[in-house]
């Protein structure tokens, strides 16, 4: 017979994952190998969720998708992080270098 412990512990953690930390290791698998042959420390789980603070689980979801169908997985996602890309002055400014 097992100790009740064994079956505790195991409930513990599944009540424990949400979808928004799934989310989250999924970034930090496709980012971490990068930044390690970058000669980068790896980023953590507390480091990802800082990023990740502000932004909502849909937008989670359309930016992997959007980092997953880019040539570069690393550098579309920092692209995407940044907010100074996407201020209005931003993306004017990137309109006009498009058009010429």
């Amino acid at each position: 017979m097992q100790h009740i412990g064994t079956h505790l512990n195991r409930t513990i953690q599944k009540a424990r994952e949400t979808e928004r930390g799934e989310l989250m290791k999924y970034f930090l698998s496709h980012l971490n190998p990068g930044r390690m042959s970058d000669g980068m420390p790896k980023m953590t789980m507390g480091h990802i969720g800082k990023l990740f603070q502000n932004i909502p689980t849909k937008d989670l979801y359309y930016l992997k998708r959007v980092c997953s169908d880019a040539p570069n997985f690393s550098k579309k996602f920092w692209w995407e992080i940044s907010p100074k890309f996407h201020t209005e002055e931003a993306l004017a400014k990137s309109k006009k270098t498009t058009k010429l």
